[in-house]
């Protein structure tokens, strides 16, 4: 059969891939959405190089971000009621324009996912030794014990989307609990400072010219949004794992929409109170501090909190929470790219083996494998040949890749419905 014809698939045919249907509903979808995004990760990594671009601008930058990514979260929303696939952009590309175009955007959303698997398990690593106060190891971005913690993490995030995308799902809602939890109380406590004035020097009060995106230069403007993209990107894996939800035609294309403005919420905050309290300044925990540009949080987070007491505990908890996202990213990066393989191969675009399901937790078995051993090889790959900057690096790259695959998915939409 060709891949034109298998395409006019009935639901019925569809449910051969044999995943666990109705496993998911819309709570639970919205929360592997929002997770998958990894707020505290994103801010993290991205917040500094953001800051260093477009100034006071990061609040405006955050809001024009979301612009495209809720206009795209509808096209999502609507390709997925004319077809529920796993495939996602793979399927919906090939009904818009054709096969072609729908193999290169499941292999562009392929190489996303592992990129940007790299800097998660870098994350990982590093704050692990954070968290117990072992910053001589943790702060060195190309220690070995980094890299063995970080393989270590890619093997256990595998595992747990191989036995089931419910535990999964679970999993996920205790960690983005979290995740939220602490990134509120570190904007209400770090505003409540700066408003008191006991925030450190250099900190500033919030205006209204920090929403005016007039003023400044264009070219910093849009490599800021271009950063931007990269801490919303995420929220699609809702509609990943759409044959595994409840009335799949419908609830995944809503988490998906809702994702993107809780992200939006959150972002807000967290930009607004972390650029008040630490300034722009390029020394100290000044968010234009190169030392420092890659993990933010870390730093804020021992000013904010302090380094005794009760304030000692909230700022380990922040590290907790920090690794707790990457970790829920993790997850929710494997299971996005196990689906669009597995849909391809169900289709005939790959290898027939990559749709092996497993009989009992009901879930992408070589697929889900496969994404797990590439990932770990490509992030011993990239700790060597960035020399330790395999954050950056993997953000860079990742822009472009980014903007390629959602831009497809829109103009999917407005060819498929024209």
């Amino acid at each position: 059969m060709s891949l034109i014809s298998d395409f006019v698939a009935t639901d019925a045919q569809r449910a051969e891939k044999g995943l666990k249907e109705g496993a998911l509903g819309l709570i639970s979808s919205t929360v592997v959405g929002v997770a998958s995004t990894a707020p505290a990760y994103s801010l993290a990594a991205t917040l500094g190089f953001v800051v260093v671009l477009i100034g006071v601008k990061a609040p405006i930058v955050t809001l024009l971000a979301f612009i495209p990514m809720l206009l795209i979260s509808f096209a999502y929303n609507e390709l997925n009621k004319a077809d529920p696939d796993c495939g996602t952009l793979f399927t919906w590309g090939t009904r818009a324009f054709g096969p072609k175009t729908g193999w290169m955007g499941g292999w562009a959303i392929v190489a996303a996912d592992v990129l940007v698997m790299a800097s998660l398990a870098q994350i990982a690593g590093q704050y692990i030794f954070l968290l117990f106060n072992a910053k001589g190891i943790g702060g060195e971005a190309a220690s070995g014990w980094v890299l063995l913690v970080g393989i270590m993490w890619l093997v256990a995030m595998t595992v747990i989307c191989y036995v089931g995308i419910e535990i999964s799902a679970n999993f996920q809602k205790a960690l983005l609990g979290i995740e939220i939890v602490m990134l509120v109380i570190l904007s209400v406590v770090a505003l409540v400072k700066v408003a008191d004035g006991s925030a450190p020097i250099g900190h500033l009060h919030p205006t209204w010219a920090w929403f005016n995106p007039l003023g400044g230069s264009f070219k910093n403007l849009v490599d800021g949004l271009a950063l931007m993209l990269f801490i919303y990107w995420g929220w699609d894996t809702a509609v990943s794992v759409n044959e595994e939800t409840d009335n799949k035609a419908v609830t995944p294309g809503r988490a998906a929409v809702i994702s993107t403005v809780v992200l939006l919420a959150v972002y807000e905050l967290v930009v607004l109170s972390s650029q008040s309290y630490a300034g722009l300044g390029t020394k100290g925990i000044g968010l234009g501090n190169p030392a420092h540009q890659g993990d933010v949080l870390s730093v804020l987070g021992g000013s904010i909190f302090g380094s005794s007491g009760f304030g000692s505990f909230l700022t380990h908890l922040l590290l907790l929470m920090v690794l707790s996202s990457a970790a829920a990213s993790t997850q929710t990066t494997i299971l996005p790219t196990a689906r669009t393989t597995l849909s391809m191969a169900v289709y005939k675009s790959i290898p027939s083996t990559f749709a092996k399901i497993h009989r009992r937790f009901l879930t992408p078995t070589v697929s889900t494998v496969v994404m797990g051993v590439v990932s770990a090889i490509f992030y011993v790959i990239m700790n060597y040949v960035s020399g330790g900057s395999v954050i950056v690096d993997s953000v860079t790259a990742l822009g472009v890749m980014i903007a390629f695959y959602y831009g497809l998915t829109g103009l999917s939409c407005f060819w498929y419905y024209r």
